[in-house]
């Protein structure tokens, strides 16, 4: 909030005497307005309505002050967004009856925004509350309270009515001068049970817990009703809840105010030292802050570096967690035992799944309640393998998770007992006993460490010769089919084991496959460190095998562009292959294009985009990449779609590299998919930058029509989207192979300049393989 020293109290002291006597000082008539500089004054002189400037700033506004107080203290803005730029402003009660703010040129710049008024029946009161109240006599119609600024005052409501999507919050400044509309918000959420949040535009910035009837258990400080004053009301019935404060000392000069940098601090006047001392603030560590510590990551300001993962737990990203980023947060290092159950079959069951008890916490966000007892919760939440951590209050009752447990916090006094689900391996065992263990470590200590020693330097050697054979002969393997290519070695790539991709999918479940291809079915998953990839298993009845593993091996791992899917390593075990990629969002182009329901997100400019994208991707593999690539399938479920829908060109299991003076090769097994070969790779098996040029005109011509090629086998019309392409383009008609989501709503001169020139090439591209 703004703050100077200014002739703001003679202005408003002399207003006491401006109106005429028998009319009151504190309301605004049809026939009483307020001009740049008048006031008027609540009735016991707590708080006045009139125009004012910032020191910084030569913008008047219209807005509620501290009447009494020698610091320039605004509550409550109007024209927020909209400064008048002169002293010609006028604040009054329109014809309508809504109070309106007009500038010298009668052009409205804030408007109470009431319907269905009755003209000149209207009157705007400032009460000593510091609200301003519209009224018609009997009702209230409209108060600044229910259209705060960034002031909490004694008796504002902070509200939410879930089935009317109304909300009142209060909204930050821009800066301490600037009182238009800021990043941050403070409002009342139902999480499942009340919290008050506190927003970064759309972003969850901080949250003060659930309401227990007497306090918001994620603030610490936080007492009682009786002692902070706020209370929380609600009706589940009409899904509305508002909450409030107020002080039994009604001398107090106190309010809360959410500053322009998200925070919300408690603000009381200090007569003595004639200014105000901020006595509370929301985020009074960087804790305070939301999800700080990612997923199952805990948060204690006492420690340094404050963020822990919880017991059980280890940072997906280690070298981002080095460098204070601990977004990324934590993952499970030991599967849940029901969870290993399900996995193989055996049905959910409570295993040997125990809790960790972590005491004084603030409770992770997003809790599902239940009217349970305390004794109740642990064999409720045993019985859910999706259960994840439990905790109960007296005033809520059993609170559970099933997913990530986020902005989960240490506290010092106060706080909620939660208990973390953990296998039993993780658990303490045998507290009982440690005095006998302690002793027996102590006596056999040097024994131990001893022969621990020499078992690890040997096991260590062995492993080492054993993974050194391991990766000798995959590579021989991968060499031998690279030297016959182009006589290179391939080191460089990195190898995972089995037991790491099974664990990154979830043990291949089912509900994190992909999609399956004619290489075998391909599962979404997450490494240690928190990187997302895509798992390319080889399936065993696949008609592919290892030469067209270890050729994708070969092709990929040695191509770099921005529109070529990237290969992050492979893994090659028994009769385990498999393939492991980065994890592309969107799934395939095919997904998108031929699907009705998702068709309209491609409009014409990302379709355009793609284009561009896979001519760059396939331009690098023909001419600027070291090696010339050729493709041989090339198809709209091929491309890849990263989270901006940007194209990348997949699947080089059937690709072929050429020599630098090879430009043609001939196969006795063609490979591909028909509909997108040329005729003489399709007919003779011979294939060169020609093929993949002709499966680019194919798609380029899908992609346009949002229509598969192979859609048209039987068709009246042709037999291929190409020869349908054909007969429009001889008849001078083109605009019948354009999707019609692109013809009904994008169709301007630029894009028909584009659809026109794409159709073009494409077609170009069909006729030059046909040569």
């Amino acid at each position: 909030m703004g703050k100077t020293i200014s002739c703001s109290v003679l202005l408003a002291l002399i207003s006491r005497f401006y109106f005429p006597f028998g009319t009151a000082l504190d309301t605004i008539t049809a026939s009483k307005s307020i001009k740049d500089p008048d006031v008027i004054i609540s009735q016991s002189g707590v708080f006045r309505l009139g125009f004012f400037s910032f020191a910084n700033s030569s913008n008047r506004y219209v807005g509620i002050l501290y009447n009494q107080i020698p610091i320039q203290t605004v509550v409550w803005v109007a024209n927020k967004n909209k400064p008048l730029k002169d002293f010609s402003g006028i604040l009054k009660i329109s014809d309508d009856g809504n109070l309106v703010v007009l500038n010298g040129k009668a052009e409205i710049l804030w408007l109470s925004k009431v319907k269905n008024l009755v003209p000149n029946a209207t009157t705007a009161q400032l009460l000593d509350s510091g609200n301003l109240v519209l009224n018609n006599g009997v009702n209230s119609l409209w108060e600044s309270f229910q259209d705060p600024s960034n002031a909490f005052l004694e008796t504002m409501k902070i509200s939410t009515d879930v089935k009317k999507s109304r909300k009142v919050e209060i909204k930050s400044w821009k800066s301490p001068d600037d009182p238009s509309d800021g990043n941050f918000s403070l409002s009342l959420e139902h999480f499942n049970i009340p919290e008050s949040a506190i927003w970064n535009n759309n972003q969850l910035y901080y949250r003060s817990g659930p309401w227990n009837g007497q306090s918001f258990i994620g603030v610490m400080n936080m007492n009682t009703v009786y002692l902070d004053g706020f209370y929380l009301v609600s009706d589940d019935k009409q899904q509305t809840y508002y909450f409030t404060y107020q002080y039994s000392n009604n001398s107090w000069s106190l309010h809360y105010e959410l500053d322009s940098q998200g925070n919300l601090i408690g603000r009381q006047w200090d007569a003595g030292k004639g200014d105000w001392i901020n006595w509370y603030a929301v985020l009074q560590t960087d804790c305070n802050v939301y999800g700080k510590c990612g997923p199952f990551g805990m948060c204690d300001p006492t420690k340094r570096p404050i963020c822990s993962c919880l017991k059980g737990f280890k940072p997906r990203n280690r070298e981002e967690w080095s460098r204070g980023n601990w977004s990324s947060g934590c993952f499970r290092t030991t599967l849940l035992q029901c969870q290993r159950d399900n996995n193989n079959g055996s049905g959910a069951g409570q295993g040997d799944d125990g809790f960790l008890k972590l005491k004084m916490m603030k409770v992770p966000a997003f809790p599902d309640r239940s009217s349970l007892i305390n004794g109740d919760c642990k064999d409720q939440c045993l019985k859910n393998c999706s259960c994840v951590a439990y905790a109960y209050d007296d005033g809520i009752g059993c609170m559970f998770w099933g997913g990530d447990l986020i902005d989960v916090q240490k506290f010092s006094t106060r706080g909620v007992d939660l208990y973390i689900r953990l296998p039993s391996s993780e658990l303490d065992k045998g507290k009982s006993n440690t005095v006998i263990v302690i002793t027996t470590v102590i006596a056999g200590i040097l024994v131990i460490t001893i022969s621990a020693l020499f078992l690890w330097c040997r096991m260590a050697k062995q492993r080492g010769n054993k993974m050194s054979f391991r990766r000798n002969k995959i590579w021989r393997q991968i060499e031998d089919v690279e030297e016959n290519l182009i006589g290179a070695k391939l080191q460089q790539l990195p190898l995972f084991n089995f037991e790491e991709l099974a664990t990154a999918t979830d043990n291949f479940h089912h509900t994190k496959k992909l999609g399956q291809g004619g290489f075998g079915p391909v599962y979404r998953g997450t490494l240690d460190d928190g990187k997302e990839i895509a798992v390319k298993r080889l399936s065993k009845a696949s008609g592919q095998g290892l030469e067209e593993f270890m050729n994708e091996v070969v092709v990929i791992s040695k191509l770099q562009h921005r529109n070529l899917v990237k290969l992050f390593g492979c893994c090659v075990e028994g009769e385990e292959k498999m393939l492991v990629y980065e994890y592309m969002p969107n799934k395939s182009l095919d997904s998108f294009l031929f699907d009705p329901a998702k068709q309209d997100v491609l409009n014409w400019r990302k379709r355009f985009n793609i284009i561009e994208g896979i001519s760059r991707g396939l331009l690098y593999l023909h001419r600027d990449s070291r090696l010339k690539i050729i493709h041989r399938d090339l198809k709209a479920s091929n491309i890849l779609l990263d989270q901006e829908l940007n194209p990348k060109i997949s699947d080089f299991g059937t690709a072929r590299i050429f020599r630098v003076n090879e430009n043609q090769a001939n196969t006795k097994r063609v490979i591909g998919t028909y509909g997108y070969m040329s005729p003489e790779y399709a007919m003779q098996g011979q294939f060169s930058e020609r093929s993949d040029v002709f499966s680019f005109g194919v798609l380029l011509l899908e992609i346009v029509s949002g229509r598969r090629n192979t859609s048209f086998y039987n068709n009246q019309y042709a037999l291929s989207l190409l020869g349908y392409a054909w007969k429009l383009w001889n008849k001078g008609n083109i605009w019948g192979l354009v999707d019609k989501v692109i013809l009904e709503f994008e169709l301007d001169s630029k894009n028909e300049k584009e659809i026109r020139r794409c159709i073009h090439v494409g077609l170009l591209c069909s006729r030059i393989c046909q040569r």
